[in-house]
């Protein structure tokens, strides 16, 4: 197994020199720069990162170019990890774990949900697929359907397209607990009623368009 951790950051130059170094033991860290205005893209190269600059595409877009660098390199394993240490690194051996028995998909579940949208799109996944945290960042891939698919992301799908192709594909899949540490700064994908819609408007597109 080739594993590489892609993670999508933007203006996260204090958190992003940790979260490459913590990850280097497990995997090839790769770091999509994001378009950030700050320092974000020389210290994650100081500290072990493998970085593509771009200019800014949002998260759904950061992580389509990484999982494309992945595949350029020839990495057969994908981990997404996010830049803010939010995800606990220490569940990096147990996704690996899995990966390498053969399971193809491994989705992180968050103690909470955040938003009442969230929760409307676990209701979905769960109902349909059993997976309880659609939404979670940290997930594990095997490459072999990215590749035939040839995108992560084709419609801002919040970082959930290929997972819905993976569960629709029927590919083996587990579900990993995790524990998520609060953000000091804004929320990602922005604040209630703007996310909450965003949110939805992805669960809706997945729906019919994966």
């Amino acid at each position: 197994m080739k594993l590489a951790i892609v993670i999508a950051a933007y203006n996260e130059e204090r958190t992003i020199g940790a979260t490459v170094k913590s990850v280097v033991p497990y995997g090839t860290p790769i770091v999509v720069n994001d378009g950030s205005k700050d320092k974000t893209s020389e210290i994650a190269r100081q500290n072990g990162g493998h970085v593509v600059d771009q200019e800014n595409r949002g998260y759904d877009g950061a992580l389509d170019r990484g999982f494309a660098e992945a595949a350029k390199l020839g990495f057969t394993h994908v981990i997404t990890f996010d830049a803010d240490g939010q995800h606990p690194v220490e569940a990096l051996p147990v996704y690996i774990e899995h990966l390498s028995k053969g399971i193809e998909l491994v989705v992180g579940v968050r103690p909470k949900k955040q938003r009442v949208s969230e929760l409307i799109f676990s209701f979905y996944t769960k109902l349909f697929f059993g997976i309880s945290d659609p939404l979670c960042g940290m997930k594990g891939y095997k490459l072999d359907l990215y590749r035939s698919v040839g995108h992560f992301d084709s419609y801002h799908s919040t970082g959930t397209e290929l997972m819905l192709r993976y569960l629709k594909a029927k590919k083996p899949t587990v579900q990993i607990p995790i524990d998520i540490k609060d953000r000091e700064d804004h929320p990602r994908f922005g604040r209630l009623i703007r996310a909450n819609l965003y949110i939805l408007r992805s669960m809706l597109r997945g729906m019919f368009w994966t």
